[in-house]
């Protein structure tokens, strides 16, 4: 049985509304989404999660479609979207897009013995030959209904430090439901301070999106490093505790 991963916080699922018209993006890729002044992209090695997240493409279209083709009714969360597919079945949700681009990564890269997810029972699935990009489809299917936020936040590792944020971390509330969105890049200043890109699917299964920052439109789509114990986006709330890592 397929388990839902997320869900709005308020208690609601987003819905549909008629399309209200759409914005273009100018921007190809997540590494050229521009900077605050003073600000310079962290360091990645060779091959690493980083670069791959940098490297991925955006879409020109900004309106945000569900699976099944509807536009999203909240149109306001969304910087830009993620050239990655959504799928035509209500699977590809919170949760499951971080593992989609977990999982991107290391098909790419061929690191086929590591494409490993459990579900709630810690059952393992893993991708086995012939490693084709049909048999990959189909398995990442199968992931999206048997694993979600309760078991991924269970196979991730607890990041403590939340000043030490790195691409490819997650922040993510296991529960049924939960949420999960993924860190796609992070960037610094010569005083240290940090800022960071977040992106997520949510529910019904929709394109992934870069999020816009509510609590701060000057540095939007950042996010800064800071004090404060809460990381408020645009539909949902995480506490700096709930950061985690592979």
């Amino acid at each position: 049985m397929a388990l839902l991963s997320c869900k709005s916080n308020t208690g609601t699922s987003p819905g549909l509304h008629p399309d209200k018209g759409n914005v273009i993006n100018p921007y190809k890729q997540i590494k050229a989404i521009p900077l605050p002044d003073g600000f310079i992209r962290i360091k990645e090695t060779s091959g690493s999660f980083t670069g791959f997240l940098r490297d991925i493409n955006l879409k020109e279209n900004t309106t945000v479609y569900l699976y099944n083709g509807q536009p999203k009714r909240n149109q306001s969360a969304q910087y830009a979207l993620l050239e990655i597919s959504t799928g035509n079945k209500d699977l590809q949700q919170c949760a499951d897009a971080v593992m989609r681009l977990r999982a991107e990564y290391q098909f790419a890269r061929k690191q086929f013995d590591q494409l490993v997810f459990f579900d709630n029972e810690h059952t393992a699935y893993t991708f086995t030959a012939p490693f084709t990009r049909a048999r990959f489809d189909k398995y990442l299917n199968l992931v999206f209904g048997m694993c979600g936020s309760a078991s991924l936040s269970k196979q991730l590792k607890p990041v403590t430090n939340f000043s030490q944020i790195l691409p490819g971390d997650v922040l993510i509330r296991g529960g049924f439901p939960g949420h999960a969105v993924i860190v796609m890049d992070v960037a610094v200043n010569d005083s240290g301070k940090k800022i960071y890109l977040l992106a997520q699917s949510y529910m019904p299964a929709q394109d992934i999106h870069v999020l816009k920052n509510p609590g701060n439109t000057d540095l939007s789509p950042w996010y800064e490093v800071n004090e404060e114990n809460f990381i408020t986006t645009p539909e949902y709330t995480f506490t700096n505790n709930e950061l985690k890592r592979w």
